[in-house]
């Protein structure tokens, strides 16, 4: 390459360099932008009206809670009906964390739909059989709660066309707890998020 077509491409280089937003930190109370597809502001709000949604249904309240009673929950299946790679977790985190807040609810991380969430209390069982560890300090089996409602729900996605230079995307996050003892679903809620935007905005 010779010296003349060297400097123009450093001369570009710094140009698109000049260019590129630089990278900073967002005040995340005060953050007022909008994306058509779901960010984290959505999800921190659905969880937020969700679990608002659920403590206030007298369903919702173990009848020994005066006592210190607390319903033992487990996740199941939330099914993302998206057309964006969600990560459910980010939005069952963030309610599970408000239910423990709340002192009503225990989560199990020992049953799952697909199997325990962490798999240690389980293996901690097969300690048992090593020479290694004090045998008083194991932990022992028949001592693990079982859960008592289970989480379900899904994440839809709407997109509709408004005019010809409009689009509106509709999300619904819709949540259900089921009762394990008789299958029954003690509680439902939804929360919907309405977008508009340039039709030229993708959504995923």
């Amino acid at each position: 390459m010779n010296t003349r077509a060297l400097l123009s491409v450093s001369a570009l280089c710094l140009a698109l360099a000049g260019c590129a937003t630089p990278t900073h930190y967002v005040d995340m109370k005060n953050d007022k932008v909008a994306v058509m597809g779901l960010d984290y502001k959505d999800f921190e709000n659905a969880a937020t009206e969700l679990v608002n949604q659920m403590l206030a249904s007298p369903l919702m309240v173990h009848p020994k809670s005066n006592q210190g009673a607390r319903y033992v929950l487990t996740v199941s299946n939330i099914v993302n009906d998206t057309a964006q790679r969600i990560d459910t977790d980010q939005l069952t985190k963030k309610i599970r964390i408000s239910m423990l807040n709340s002192g009503r609810f225990i989560v199990t991380t020992a049953v799952g739909l697909n199997g325990p969430e962490d798999a240690m209390t389980a293996k901690s069982r097969q300690l048992k059989s090593s020479k290694m560890i004090n045998q008083r300090t194991v932990k022992k089996n028949g001592r693990v709660i079982a859960p008592d409602f289970s989480l379900s729900g899904k994440i839809i996605q709407r997109n509709n066309r408004v005019s010809s230079r409009t689009q509106q995307v509709d999300y619904y996050f819709q949540l259900t707890m089921t009762n394990l003892d008789d299958g029954l679903a003690y509680w439902e809620g939804e929360y919907p998020i309405v977008k508009r935007g340039d039709n030229r905005t993708v959504s995923w």
